[in-house]
């Protein structure tokens, strides 16, 4: 049992009790989220992109990982969400003139601030280290404070001018209870877009249906217009091999039917004058008598 020397155990030292919840470390909490990509665990570096949840990432590291989701890496799960580039927006971050970067402390004889971030808010001033609210527009990408946004109240952009509504408006690494209000967005998003396409397709199917459908029931068009178009072009030159009387008026007579059921002579509507049907050759004046004929043939023989 020991107890030599005259040591005196302790309670917690002979009875085990129940282990106590380990706390992790707030300050190292905000420099994960804040400071390294979400899915491969680097440190943030341009360019920065964010998705529609708010967690950064590198651009690189999220485009290896779209072109190949076979390959085994860990933390997938933050990004299966992303199904393309068009899930993400590519931060335009402004930089904090006081960050000195990681080269300040090499020699370990100076105090490293914890809170020191590598970008601020380009209104407000206030530093992009996980204490403060931080939203980006998806519209631009362009990175604000909360504060900002709530202090000067706009609906254009402060630092490129570009205009934008309350719904472009992101929050980066929220709580919970933000992040399921953004899947939820998200999902209704989605659904929306599967319906308007679905949509669309269907309105295309209908038409080309009905495209399909009015070439089956109309008939192909005859050829009988040519051959009523040669037997009247024979019936025309042998009217002008008769004789010349009858090269103005017989030619006028062999029309196809269908002319004269749609054109009417001048001569048979009764509403015009006389005046004015003796200007067209149909007239009875312009017709000649067989002294007036002459004995050759030509195209319009008028020998007065």
């Amino acid at each position: 049992m020991g107890c030599d020397g005259g040591t005196i155990p302790k309670r917690h030292e002979l009875v085990k009790g129940p282990k106590k919840v380990e706390k992790v470390d707030k300050n190292a909490e905000l420099a994960a989220k804040w400071k390294y990509c979400a899915l491969s665990q680097e440190k943030l570096r341009r360019p920065i992109v964010s998705c529609e949840l708010g967690r950064l990432y590198n651009k690189d590291a999220l485009i290896e990982y779209l072109l190949d989701k076979s390959a085994e890496r860990p933390n997938t799960e933050v990004a299966s969400h992303i199904r393309g580039m068009k899930d993400i927006k590519e931060l335009n971050l402004t930089d904090n003139p006081e960050w000195e970067g990681e080269r300040r402390n090499t020699k370990g004889d100076r105090y490293e601030d914890m809170h020191c971030a590598m970008f601020i808010c380009p209104v407000v001033g206030l530093e992009m280290n996980g204490k403060h609210r931080f939203c980006y527009l998806q519209t631009c990408g362009c990175v604000f404070s909360d504060r900002a946004l709530k202090e000067v109240k706009t609906e254009i952009c402060h630092k490129c001018g570009d205009p934008f509504q309350d719904e472009d408006i992101v929050v980066l690494n929220g709580t919970k209870e933000e992040v399921e209000k953004l899947k939820e967005k998200i999902e209704e998003k989605r659904a929306k877009a599967k319906a308007k396409k679905t949509k669309k397709s269907k309105v295309a199917e209908t038409v080309s249906k009905q495209s399909d459908s009015k070439d089956n029931t109309e008939p192909p068009k005859p050829d009988s217009a040519l051959s009523s178009s040669t037997q009247n072009g024979g019936e025309t030159s042998q009217s002008v091999v008769a004789g010349p009387s009858g090269s103005s008026t017989s030619s006028k007579g062999a029309k196809p039917s269908t002319a004269s059921t749609t054109k009417r002579s001048v001569q048979e509507m009764e509403e015009k004058s006389e005046a004015f049907k003796s200007l067209f050759t149909s007239h009875s004046s312009a017709k000649r008598t067989k002294d007036q004929m002459s004995n050759w043939v030509t195209h319009t023989p008028y020998h007065f």
